[in-house]
């Protein structure tokens, strides 16, 4: 993937209304009236000051966004030491309160927090004040079933309103969310909720996706089953299916009229438990707090996506990735956040592209996967479809590709913000990605997230700019993670982010800073091509191979042999009708040769049945490479962390026939 240099045009510029209207420019020129923050210089200006006084910065973010404090603090930063970096320190507040502020105001509490959308297209809302209700009710149950701060809830749920519910009921008690899709399965989900140990469950009786009801009746026995910590089981009727023996009814615990009480916990009181895919081991739990989560957030949400009340925001994801957590966290700016429950692509690729046009969405956000799946099926959403409302779409999962980029200005509007953005669950934000003042260049993250030291080092520690190099962050954000559940010394914490730099955050991508400001993603370094000393990320040959129609989708492994040697083969999963003969064999050699790298044509071609991805949609690179080195399967990867294990076996067998 090649940078747009400094004078070429940009895909998109915003106009200097939007840019005077935008809150990031409102923010900057308050933030310099009363914090020191440069009043000239625009984005690049606030940015350099945001990481170089990194505490005056996150005392301006609480200020501008009101964060209601119920004991107050002496400074932002207390020891930034990473990890373990103290954040607001003594101050006491509570996400929930702010989630459902909104609500307070009567001019805003009838209209919609919520809009709930189905794959039948029926729609339901859910008013600020109803939901600040069910809030209150579900809270006062939670405490009298004895949950306490510091106690684990835990959800099995859709992308529903009554999953957005359990979470903030759970957060105003003091309680620690976490959650999976009910199409996890139960030793998926096992893997993952025996490790915090929750008291209660808040489970559906199945749910639908693809035009199927799906039956998760027995999954849920097994799940109560398998965890002796559960005081009470919460039954949500989403097939109709009466509340199983022993458990509560969501009705019942919804119905009062309540209103919430709002435990006030530490800054660094745990929020929630967010999973990483956990192919090769088990998932790691990733615990992050109350007030860094709402810092983060607000700053994310509030100045990045420029979202407010007037605006309704969008993303296709599931409860079981940290999008959806990311989703929930709209409410914080007043805005009223679009849940879909169902498939992607059902009844056809345009389903997204529906729900943004009947709920009225501002923010859009997706995957990269689906906008080239969109490209490849040839619609035509903008043409077809009233799109009018849409000022930016997002995306996220994987960096998007050039073509993804014009796609959405050919096929979508051209006048529309892209944001590719980047980050990880790991902080539960972004890195780099949306600025709304800022020029879009192709294949390229408009910029570094304010307050994120975001730097390229080579291997030595030396920043890079214009040259590929590892991902870091040498200063702390509020939503690092306070520690992994079960990680008492803190070892598994340090190994995962700090072993190759000492006291600087490692990704684990590979990226460019370039001459202009922007960012450019290459994929994961831990699965880096390394060949005759060139390094390339894999998402560079996807976004080149991909091109091609008969290419559905792509995996490319580097291997190094015993002997010394390096095995490189790119598999590919064909298009229907697409036949991989030696035409298509050349037309791959020659797209990677002539649009990256000579050195990194593939050694073989191998049709596959599919490509393996993690439940969140990631294709998982690391346990096919252990697989071919010869690891056995039970070794290689957590079966309940894969979508289709089935999958895995062609690469099994190919590792035999090559030994």
């Amino acid at each position: 993937m090649t940078s747009a240099a400094a004078n070429e045009a940009p895909l998109w510029q915003p106009d200097p209304e939007r840019i005077a209207a935008a809150a990031v420019t409102r923010f900057q020129s308050w933030a310099a009236e009363r914090y020191g923050a440069p009043a000239e210089g625009g984005y690049p200006a606030l940015h350099r000051w945001s990481v170089d006084e990194l505490d005056t910065f996150w005392r301006a973010v609480a200020d501008w966004f009101d964060v209601r404090f119920s004991t107050p603090y002496e400074t932002a930063i207390g020891d930034r030491t990473m990890p373990g970096a103290q954040w607001f320190p003594g101050a006491t507040l509570n996400y929930a309160e702010h989630a459902l502020r909104a609500g307070e105001d009567p001019l805003h509490a009838g209209a919609p927090a919520l809009l709930h959308v189905d794959e039948t297209h029926a729609q339901s809302a859910v008013s600020w004040s109803e939901l600040r209700r069910q809030v209150g009710s579900l809270a006062a149950e939670l405490r009298a079933l004895g949950v306490r701060p510091g106690d684990r809830v835990s959800g099995y749920l859709p992308n529903i309103p009554q999953s957005v519910v359990a979470l903030l009921a759970t957060a105003a008690v003091g309680g620690v969310w976490t959650s999976c899709a009910p199409d996890f399965g139960a030793r998926s989900v096992l893997d993952r909720f025996q490790q915090v140990e929750p008291v209660v469950l808040f489970t559906v009786d199945g749910y639908r996706y693809g035009g199927k009801e799906h039956d998760r009746t027995e999954t849920v026995a097994e799940l109560r089953r398998e965890l002796p910590t559960l005081r009470a089981v919460v039954h949500i009727p989403l097939l109709g299916t009466p509340a199983p023996e022993g458990t509560l009814a969501w009705s019942v615990l919804t119905s009062a009229d309540t209103e919430p009480v709002f435990e006030q916990v530490p800054f660094d009181h745990p929020l929630w438990v967010l999973y990483s895919s956990g192919t090769t081991g088990l998932p790691k739990a990733i615990v992050q707090s109350q007030g860094g989560i709402l810092l983060e957030h607000f700053k994310q949400l509030g100045l990045h996506c420029d979202l407010g009340p007037a605006d309704r925001f969008f993303w296709y994801t599931s409860t079981g990735w940290m999008m959806w957590n990311f989703l929930v966290s709209g409410l914080l700016t007043g805005t009223t956040v679009v849940l879909y429950d169902g498939s992607p692509g059902y009844p056809d690729v345009s389903a997204q592209w529906r729900v943004a046009e009947q709920t009225g969405a501002t923010l859009y956000g997706t995957s990269a996967a689906y906008v080239m799946a969109c490209s490849k099926a040839g619609i035509h959403p903008g043409r077809d479809l009233d799109l009018s409302r849409i000022q930016c779409v997002a995306t996220t999962g994987s960096p998007l590709p050039p073509d993804g980029f014009r796609w959405l200005h050919d096929e979508v509007a051209e006048d529309l913000w892209i944001a590719s953005v980047s980050g990880g669950t790991d902080v539960c934000s972004c890195f780099a990605g949306a600025v709304p003042t800022l020029p879009v260049h192709i294949g390229e993250l408009q910029a570094p997230c304010l307050g994120t030291d975001l730097q390229s080092w080579d291997p030595a520690g030396k920043p890079l700019i214009g040259e590929v190099g590892e991902l870091v962050v040498t200063n702390p954000l509020p939503s690092m993670p306070i520690h992994f559940w079960n990680d008492p010394d803190g070892s598994r914490y340090r190994d995962s982010y700090f072993e190759m730099y000492p006291g600087v955050w490692r990704h684990g991508d590979w990226i460019t800073l370039t001459d202009h400001g922007s960012v450019i993603i290459h994929g994961r370094s831990d699965s880096t091509l390394n060949r005759q000393g060139v390094r390339m990320g894999s998402a560079d040959i996807y976004e080149a191979v991909e091109r091609l129609p008969e290419i559905r989708e792509s995996l490319v492994i580097g291997l190094e042999e015993p002997d010394g040697g390096y095995w490189m083969p790119l598999f590919v999963h064909l298009a229907d009708g697409a036949a991989l003969d030696d035409g298509l064999r050349d037309r791959i050699k020659r797209t990677i040769r002539e649009n990256l790298s000579p050195r990194h044509v593939p050694d073989e071609i191998i049709e596959v049945p599919g490509i393996p991805h993690t439940l969140t949609g990631k294709r998982i690179e690391v346990p096919v490479k252990r697989l071919l080195q010869g690891t056995a399967l039970a070794k290689a990867v957590n079966p309940g962390s894969i979508d289709n294990l089935e999958l895995l076996h062609f690469y099994e067998d190919l590792a035999r026939t090559r030994r």
